[in-house]
């Protein structure tokens, strides 16, 4: 069968900031149809925020999709805030969300950091599930974050963490190390660490593919409140036991879960999603071999389609 690409783009029916306390306003966009089944789109990050291209991953007849910028995130404000900003608020948010749109269940779509929101959130709250489609599992184990900050990504690319390295130094805490850097006074000291974290997180999330010519750098306040997100979240061990996510697996509820993982992901390795698919009776799991880590990609844009089009079948005929 021949690769799908997204639906086309639509704009949003709704979109406004919703005040969720702690000084928060979240950023949320309605798109699709009144009437379709009810998704939440969880981006990644910790810090990123949402896409107008993430509403193309549902067919508009179909279903309801909701985008949601998390706190600190894309469009919410205070833009790269990290007060009351943790994996606990961040679920709560969600919940206040749903009430706030009227929608009594919902089917969660979470990429990478999404996705250990979208599990966080399926066993705090789950009777509001309607199904988890999980792309780039990130179950946030010191083994997950070590990957990307310590040890493992930087044997598979050599040359880009010796650039980061020139810059940041051989430090025994790596992630304290960068936390306190760019929350610290040293504004010039903090530009450094940030811009060259986004150097070496741009190559291990782009390992896959082939990338075009440089399309410059983000603005400086991009970077920062991205990078301090991220650092804020990783140095706090994403505000979870280790294997929190895995040990209360069982909490879920028995819905429909589909796993989709790339084979050639660099930033969440692919034996996360095979302990989540064993750890989750009657879980799909699907293993892309040419894939990377981003959605983007043809493979993985192609697999989602399939999965949120076969979610949809599922969920309505419940």
């Amino acid at each position: 069968m021949p690769i799908r690409s997204l639906y086309p783009p639509t704009k949003p029916r709704r979109a406004e900031h919703v005040e969720v306390g702690d000084g928060h306003k979240v950023y949320i966009e309605e798109g699709g149809s009144a009437r379709g089944i009810p998704v939440v789109f969880l981006h990644g990050g910790p810090g990123s925020g949402c896409k107008p291209s993430h509403r193309q991953f549902f067919a508009p007849e179909k279903y309801r999709s909701v985008l949601v910028d998390q706190r600190g995130s894309g469009r919410s404000m205070p833009f790269g805030a990290v007060d009351a900003n943790s994996t606990p608020h961040l679920a709560a948010d969600l919940e206040f969300i749903r009430r706030h749109l009227g929608i009594e269940q919902w089917l969660l779509f979470g990429g990478s950091w999404g996705a250990a929101l979208a599990l966080y959130y399926a066993e705090m709250y789950p009777s509001r599930v309607l199904g988890l489609i999980l792309r780039a599992s990130f179950l946030a184990r010191r083994r997950d974050v070590d990957w990307f900050f310590c040890e493992g990504a930087n044997r598979m690319l050599p040359r880009a963490w010796s650039d980061f390295r020139q810059v940041v130094g051989d430090q025994p805490d790596m992630i304290q190390y960068l936390h306190n850097t760019v929350f610290g006074d040293d504004a010039d000291a903090a530009e450094r660490v940030a811009r060259a974290w986004a150097r070496w997180s741009e190559e291990v999330v782009t390992y896959a593919i082939d990338k075009p010519g440089a399309e410059g750098e983000e603005p400086l306040s991009s970077i920062m409140a991205k990078t301090r997100i991220e650092f804020h979240y990783a140095r706090n061990r994403y505000f979870m036991g280790e294997d929190q996510l895995l040990e209360e697996v069982h909490r879920l509820p028995g819905v429909p879960v589909t796993i989709i993982h790339g084979q050639r992901d660099l930033t969440c390795p692919a034996d996360a999603a095979w302990a989540l698919h064993r750890a989750i009776p009657g879980s799909a799991l699907r293993i892309l071999r040419t894939a990377g880590h981003l959605s983007g990609e043809m493979a993985m844009t192609d697999a989602l389609l399939d999965a949120a089009d076969e979610m949809a079948t599922l969920v309505a005929g419940a």
